[in-house]
């Protein structure tokens, strides 16, 4: 594939909400929350080109000490398909933009898990950083991964912590996500009228996520005002 400065940046992201706030001139972003689906959207994307591939939005956190909106500029991806090295000088760049225009920003380079299904329990965010010494995990960045190594397309990855790995997610947490990556809130309250002890946690949640969202609005302003939402 021939790259160039005209082609898109194709961005990776599970959630809509995560789209929305990656979208930018010269970025086309691809999400799905399931995963053949995801790949689909992603394959149609660079078979009409692009310059690099980002993987973008929230992830678990599994490195105890994370709080809610710590931003992690990825040196690797440790998932289904094996261990894959981002773009250095790309990583170098965005780790730049971010202390440059964020001083305030808890920011940490370092190993991101990728899994196929949820990681929901403390006691399975637990193992995994046990087993990867990641510092989070999401489900989208293998995939992003893996097509832009059979592509030979520079990679990197930004995901902002939504839920520290000392919280445990309660059900209706994951019940109303859509495969396509929205989200429907008739089946959070049908689960919350199920459990309602479960309230308490979905409030924290939000304040977790609140703070997941800003920090990602302020590191895609960072990124794309620096240059840094390209791969050369």
């Amino acid at each position: 594939m021939v790259r160039s400065a005209a082609l898109p940046l194709v961005v990776v992201t599970g959630m809509a909400f995560e789209a929305r706030i990656a979208s930018a001139p010269g970025i086309e972003v691809v999400y799905a929350a399931r995963t053949d689906r995801l790949e689909r959207a992603l394959t149609q994307a660079l078979a009409k080109g692009a310059s690099g591939v980002m993987s973008f939005g929230t992830a678990g956190g599994l490195a105890p000490d994370l709080p809610p909106g710590a931003l992690i500029v990825a040196d690797a991806i440790d998932g289904p398909l094996g261990r894959v090295l981002t773009d250095s000088a790309w990583k170098d760049r965005m780790i730049a933009a971010l202390r440059a225009a964020l001083p305030d920003a808890r920011i940490e380079c370092g190993t991101l898990a990728a899994v196929a299904a949820p990681v929901v329990t403390q006691a399975q965010k637990d193992a995994l950083h046990g087993k990867t010494g990641a510092l989070a995990v999401d489900m989208e960045s293998h995939v992003a991964a893996a097509q832009a190594v059979a592509r030979a397309l520079p990679f990197a990855v930004c995901r902002a912590v939504v839920d520290p790995a000392w919280r445990t997610l309660p059900p209706a947490a994951t019940a109303g996500l859509r495969e396509d990556g929205t989200t429907a809130l008739g089946p959070i309250l049908r689960e919350l009228a199920r459990a309602p002890n479960q309230l308490p946690a979905m409030i924290r949640l939000a304040f977790d996520a609140k703070a997941a969202r800003a920090s990602l609005v302020a590191a895609r302003e960072a990124l794309y005002n620096a240059g840094a939402m390209s791969a050369a």
